[in-house]
Protein backbone atom coordinates (compact mmCIF):
# COMPACT_ATOMS: atom_id res chain seq x y z
CA UNK A 1 0.00 0.00 0.00
CA UNK A 2 1.37 3.54 -0.31
CA UNK A 3 0.11 6.83 0.79
CA UNK A 4 0.84 10.35 0.27
CA UNK A 5 0.35 12.44 3.06
CA UNK A 6 0.43 16.18 2.07
CA UNK A 7 1.20 18.70 4.85
CA UNK A 8 1.62 22.74 4.89
CA UNK A 9 -1.39 24.00 3.93
CA UNK A 10 -3.12 26.87 5.95
CA UNK A 11 -4.50 30.89 5.72
CA UNK A 12 -2.10 33.46 3.99
CA UNK A 13 -2.78 36.99 3.01
CA UNK A 14 -2.69 38.20 -0.51
CA UNK A 15 0.84 38.40 -1.16
CA UNK A 16 2.28 35.74 1.13
CA UNK A 17 4.04 32.58 0.65
CA UNK A 18 3.11 28.98 1.62
CA UNK A 19 5.40 25.80 0.98
CA UNK A 20 3.67 22.53 0.50
CA UNK A 21 5.21 18.98 1.58
CA UNK A 22 4.14 15.55 -0.25
CA UNK A 23 5.88 12.55 1.33
CA UNK A 24 5.33 9.03 -0.10
CA UNK A 25 5.71 6.11 1.75
CA UNK A 26 4.90 2.13 1.53
CA UNK A 27 6.25 -0.73 -0.46
CA UNK A 28 7.13 0.25 -3.27
CA UNK A 29 10.00 0.26 -6.28
CA UNK A 30 10.67 3.75 -7.00
CA UNK A 31 8.37 6.84 -8.34
CA UNK A 32 8.75 8.81 -11.20
CA UNK A 33 6.63 12.10 -11.93
CA UNK A 34 5.22 13.93 -9.13
CA UNK A 35 3.17 17.00 -9.01
CA UNK A 36 0.59 19.01 -7.46
CA UNK A 37 -3.15 19.84 -8.80
CA UNK A 38 -5.78 21.84 -7.21
CA UNK A 39 -9.31 22.50 -7.28
CA UNK A 40 -11.57 25.45 -6.38
CA UNK A 41 -14.86 25.26 -5.51
CA UNK A 42 -17.02 25.02 -8.70
CA UNK A 43 -14.31 24.27 -10.67
CA UNK A 44 -12.33 21.36 -12.10
CA UNK A 45 -9.05 20.21 -10.92
CA UNK A 46 -6.32 21.73 -12.19
CA UNK A 47 -2.72 20.59 -13.15
CA UNK A 48 -0.47 23.49 -10.69
CA UNK A 49 3.02 21.72 -11.24
CA UNK A 50 5.02 18.23 -12.18
CA UNK A 51 8.41 16.99 -11.81
CA UNK A 52 9.86 13.92 -13.13
CA UNK A 53 12.37 12.09 -11.35
CA UNK A 54 15.07 14.06 -12.81
CA UNK A 55 13.90 16.85 -12.10
CA UNK A 56 12.53 18.72 -15.22
CA UNK A 57 9.59 20.56 -14.22
CA UNK A 58 6.12 22.08 -15.85
CA UNK A 59 3.86 24.65 -14.60
CA UNK A 60 0.95 26.10 -15.12
CA UNK A 61 0.80 29.31 -17.01
CA UNK A 62 -1.08 31.09 -14.16
CA UNK A 63 1.58 30.15 -11.45
CA UNK A 64 4.90 30.60 -13.58
CA UNK A 65 7.17 32.62 -11.76
CA UNK A 66 5.57 32.22 -8.74
CA UNK A 67 5.74 28.32 -7.96
CA UNK A 68 8.64 26.59 -7.30
CA UNK A 69 8.23 22.18 -7.38
CA UNK A 70 11.05 20.58 -6.61
CA UNK A 71 11.75 16.71 -4.97
CA UNK A 72 14.23 14.98 -2.51
CA UNK A 73 14.01 11.65 -4.23
CA UNK A 74 15.70 9.91 -0.82
CA UNK A 75 12.63 11.22 1.08
CA UNK A 76 9.77 10.56 -1.68
CA UNK A 77 9.10 14.08 -1.42
CA UNK A 78 7.51 16.59 -3.28
CA UNK A 79 7.51 20.06 -2.15
CA UNK A 80 5.98 23.22 -3.87
CA UNK A 81 7.19 26.76 -2.88
CA UNK A 82 4.15 29.30 -3.72
CA UNK A 83 5.16 33.08 -3.32
CA UNK A 84 3.48 36.42 -4.27
CA UNK A 85 -0.31 34.02 -3.62
CA UNK A 86 -3.55 35.64 -4.59
CA UNK A 87 -6.93 35.12 -3.84
CA UNK A 88 -7.45 33.41 -6.89
CA UNK A 89 -5.18 30.65 -5.74
CA UNK A 90 -6.95 29.69 -3.38
CA UNK A 91 -8.32 25.70 -3.41
CA UNK A 92 -7.63 22.50 -2.07
CA UNK A 93 -4.38 21.32 -3.37
CA UNK A 94 -3.53 17.50 -4.26
CA UNK A 95 -0.07 15.94 -4.68
CA UNK A 96 0.04 13.18 -6.91
CA UNK A 97 2.54 10.58 -7.59
CA UNK A 98 3.32 7.94 -10.40
CA UNK A 99 4.91 4.98 -8.44
CA UNK A 100 6.42 1.70 -9.85
CA UNK A 101 5.06 -0.64 -7.10
CA UNK A 102 6.94 -3.40 -8.65
CA UNK A 103 9.31 -3.37 -11.64
CA UNK A 104 6.46 -3.79 -14.23
CA UNK A 105 3.46 -1.89 -12.37
CA UNK A 106 2.93 1.16 -12.52
CA UNK A 107 -0.03 3.43 -10.15
CA UNK A 108 -0.90 6.80 -9.73
CA UNK A 109 -1.81 7.62 -6.52
CA UNK A 110 -3.02 10.76 -4.46
CA UNK A 111 -2.80 12.95 -1.33
CA UNK A 112 -6.43 13.45 0.58
CA UNK A 113 -6.17 17.59 -0.13
CA UNK A 114 -4.65 20.56 1.87
CA UNK A 115 -6.59 23.60 1.82
CA UNK A 116 -4.73 26.66 0.73
CA UNK A 117 -6.67 30.22 1.42
CA UNK A 118 -5.69 33.31 0.50
CA UNK A 119 -7.46 36.06 2.18
CA UNK A 120 -7.01 39.59 3.87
Amino acid sequence: QVQLVESGGGLVQPGGSLRLSCAASGNFFSISAMGWYRQAPGKQRELVAAITRGSSTNYAHSVKGRFTISRDNAKNTVYLQMNSLTPDDTAVYYCYAEVWVVVSTRNNYWGQGTQVTVSS
